[in-house]
């Protein structure tokens, strides 16, 4: 089996202001939320300007996860597709048919496994390859990585965004706060079926020791749907005001269950979290998610590799973990600009 391309299979954002409403539709085909929910959320986005920053960022990862590849002898193109704004999957599966692409290897921007975050992707990439059988196109391929929540190099960017974290707290808060884990929420129905909370916890307590944090929770947030549907609780800001008057005076965030930092985190964590903890006098600190971070790339590049590896494509070079892999600048823990990302409505 030899593979002709790889695939980032990524949420999409609007890059501008009239973006919002059409890309909304996008997000919210085939559901029935109404029209004031929809208004809420796309005054989130005019909050930030419109932009979302999930399209530069992942334009980054394709980049360095070309010159990745390349640095271990595997020259693969690298294509990004996206669910719900360009480039969307069916613009990128006709490219990559009329490039003579008939095999990829595709990466799928989700840690934890659900249907909302795994399978509705996969469903996406078969609507897309449909799109090309109807339209009389050669049909494209498709083979995707393994499981990579646990990842050693996830583990080590978040924990070292962890860490950034919580060295912009004062030194009295540091020494006492709480690592607080947070994760789109799901329908409960829909947990109760898959690995996505125990891949959770999993990955968290994999952190909290890599940082030596022993006092940890998870949470969730970005919860949507009728208030009479069970989600999965407790949600960040409920978690917050209870903590404080249990005591909690100091907190460090972490969005595992984000690749990108989307409107979940610019808006439910940096203005809706963090106007809790100024209120209640909790010292907070936001880490940022992997996002473009060197180390999150080589992650991309193994576990893209091992896919190939296994095809038989032949001898590649290991990976070797560097900060500054593929000509790429180290992480530097800054956090990314305040634009807006994909919405839960």
């Amino acid at each position: 089996m030899q593979f002709d391309a790889a695939l980032i299979v990524s949420f999409g954002g609007p890059q501008g202001p009239e973006d919002i409403r059409p890309f909304l539709a996008n997000v919210l085909r085939g559901r029935r939320v109404a029209p004031e929910r929809v208004e809420i959320v796309a005054h989130h986005y005019e909050h930030f300007g419109g932009v979302s920053p999930i399209t530069a960022l992942t334009m980054r990862q394709a980049e360095g996860l070309r010159a990745r590849l390349a640095v271990a002898g595997c020259r693969l193109p690298v294509y990004v597709g996206m669910r719900n704004w360009h480039p969307l999957l069916a613009e990128t599966f006709r490219q990559m048919s009329a490039d003579g692409v008939r095999h990829v290897v595709a990466f799928v921007s989700a840690a934890q496994h659900s249907y909302s975050s795994c399978q509705q992707y996969r469903e996406n990439v078969e609507a897309a390859r449909a799109v090309l059988r109807e339209e009389g196109r050669a049909d494209v391929a498709v083979t995707y990585v393994d499981s990579w929540f646990d990842h050693e190099l996830f583990v080590e960017v978040n924990a070292a965004h962890v860490q950034a974290a919580r060295s912009r707290l004062t030194p009295a808060a540091a020494s006492r706060a709480r690592l607080i884990f947070t994760a789109h929420s799901i329908p409960a129905t829909m947990a109760s079926g898959s690995r996505y909370e125990s891949q959770l916890r999993a990955g968290a307590a994999l952190v909290a020791d890599r940082v030596g944090m022993k006092d940890w929770v998870l949470v969730f947030q970005s919860r949507s749907g009728r208030p009479e549907d069970p989600w999965l609780a407790p949600d960040i800001c409920d978690y917050l005001k209870d903590a404080s008057n249990a005591g909690l005076t100091a907190a460090v965030i972490c969005p595992i269950g984000f690749v990108c930092d989307h409107i979940e985190v610019l808006w439910d964590l940096d203005e809706e979290a963090a106007a809790v903890c100024r209120d209640r006098g909790i010292e907070m600190a936001r880490a940022e998610a992997a996002n473009a971070d060197p180390a999150f790339i080589d992650m991309m590049a193994d576990v893209i590799l091992r896919t190939v590896q296994r095809a038989g494509r032949g001898r590649l070079l290991p990976i070797v973990v560097s900060p500054t892999s593929a000509g790429l600048p180290p992480s530097t823990g800054a956090r990314p600009s305040r634009s807006a990302g994909p919405a839960s409505v």
